[in-house]
């Protein structure tokens, strides 16, 4: 019950934790609809079994600027959905224009997922160390983690997702567009940190 309650409590901390996946599920599910938004809450799915694998692999080593690598493309990435996202705020497509696909959305909140130091972080220094530790004692209790994590993680996120496209239909247009563009900038800004908390040891060895 214990590693349940635990990994409950961190996925739901996770889950709602500002951040450039919850903001463009915030962002596209403005733009989009619920369904946008369900795809981006999922992809955790997709991006993270590689991800906690190589997690729990590199456990005793981590490569020397490893996270600073991943933090300065994911920084780069980030500030490249921003900008897209305020230019489609206030340039929508026409009519007639090609819909994105749902593979995309997932493909783009997979990315983003991977490219962000945070869960790689998390893994390394939270989640990953549970994991090995419960496993030695219990594998089920690992498992529970583990599911408990994801649950309230992917939950949280399509909460999020389901809330927004409640509310998206009593907007009007304006507003719709002040809103999808305030998201975009605050990816932006997003990505700009990533890259400076990337560059940061670097600086200090100035």
């Amino acid at each position: 019950m214990e590693s349940l309650l635990l990994g409950a409590s961190l996925g739901l901390a996770a889950g709602v934790s500002p951040g450039p996946l919850l903001t463009l599920i915030i962002a596209t599910t403005l733009e989009r609809g619920f369904l946008a938004g369900l795809r981006l809450a999922l992809s955790p799915l997709v991006s993270d079994v590689p991800l906690v694998a190589l997690c729990l692999w590199m456990l005793a080593s981590v490569p020397a600027g490893f996270l600073t690598a991943i933090a300065l493309a994911g920084g780069g990435y980030v500030v490249y959905l921003g900008a897209e996202t305020v230019y489609g705020a206030w340039h929508p497509p026409a009519a007639d224009a090609t819909p994105v696909s749902g593979g995309r959305d997932l493909w783009r909140g997979a990315v983003v997922n991977v490219l962000n130091p945070h869960p790689w972080l998390f893994w390394l220094g939270v989640g990953g160390p549970q994991v090995v530790g419960l496993w030695t004692k219990s594998p089920p209790a690992a498992v529970g983690f583990m599911a408990a994590f994801y649950v309230c993680l992917l939950g949280s996120k399509i909460a999020v997702a389901w809330a927004i496209a409640k509310g998206r239909g009593r907007l009007d247009r304006r507003w719709y567009r002040i809103l999808l563009a305030a998201c975009g900038t605050l990816l932006v800004a997003l990505g700009v940190l990533l890259v400076a908390r990337g560059l940061a040891p670097a600086w200090g060895k100035g």
